[in-house]
């Protein structure tokens, strides 16, 4: 696909979506595209390799949660594997600070050649388990926000993330159609300091993909207890 046709599919779909940007920024979506498709013959970075479906199944998915950011922020990308959705998030958004944490270097060293290639300058990659990096008082509650997609179900999720937040922050939870999952969650959302902010139900523009955007707002300190050591909250969520 070259710059042109993919600079209209893209608009086409972030249109949708209420999101306008201009040929820079387009330019240097299509650029991490190639990256990532390059990339991933070397190492397994994304299953979803046709261009068009990474417009949308990663990009456009990426972006559904831009609205929900405000300025002058530092957000925290948990588990960004390929950079989703922090890449897209920060090409497109120069008003905040990101940090993409992922727990295999080797994700890392891709997401650094990406940052240094597009000259990305308002994002820091961070190798390290989660659960590790919750405990480390350098980095605890100092978060504005916190975003993940696709890492685990969301009672698990919240233990990764609401460490991580400032009181009055928010995570946002990128999630499948599965609403049981809230539900399931709800303990471990007042354990850990949050209530629930907001629900979004959408559909990725012109297909039949169903999206949970849920936003967990930070009310109260999390207790020193959590996150509790690697694994453990995989193996023992909160419930």
């Amino acid at each position: 696909m070259d710059l042109n046709d993919f600079g209209n599919e893209l608009s086409n779909k972030l249109n949708k979506i209420d999101i306008d940007i201009n040929k820079d920024k387009e330019e240097k979506l299509y650029n991490f595209m190639n990256y990532l498709i390059e990339w991933n013959e070397k190492i397994n970075l994304t299953a979803i390799t046709e261009p068009k479906d990474i417009i949308l199944k990663h990009f456009v998915d990426s972006l559904t949660i831009y609205k929900y950011l405000e300025k002058d922020k530092k957000i925290i990308d948990v588990g960004t594997g390929a950079g989703f959705p922090g890449i897209p998030l920060s090409i497109i958004d120069d008003d905040n600070k990101y940090v993409l944490l992922d727990s295999l270097n080797k994700r890392i060293n891709f997401l650094n050649e990406v940052i240094d290639k597009l000259n990305l300058n308002n994002v820091d990659t961070i190798h390290s388990r989660v659960e590790d990096f919750g405990r480390n008082k350098s980095y605890r509650e100092s978060f504005d926000i916190a975003v993940s997609r696709a890492v685990a179900p969301l009672n698990i999720l919240l233990e990764y993330l609401l460490p991580l937040v400032k009181v009055n922050g928010f995570c946002i939870c990128m999630k499948g159609p599965n609403e049981a999952e809230i539900d399931e969650a709800k303990k471990a959302i007042e354990v850990l300091g949050g209530k629930i902010e907001n629900i979004e139900k959408l559909l990725l523009p012109d297909s039949d993909m169903v999206r949970n955007i849920i936003i967990i707002k930070k009310i109260k300190n999390t207790p020193s207890t959590y996150p509790r050591k690697a694994g453990t909250p995989s193996k023992e969520p909160i419930k």
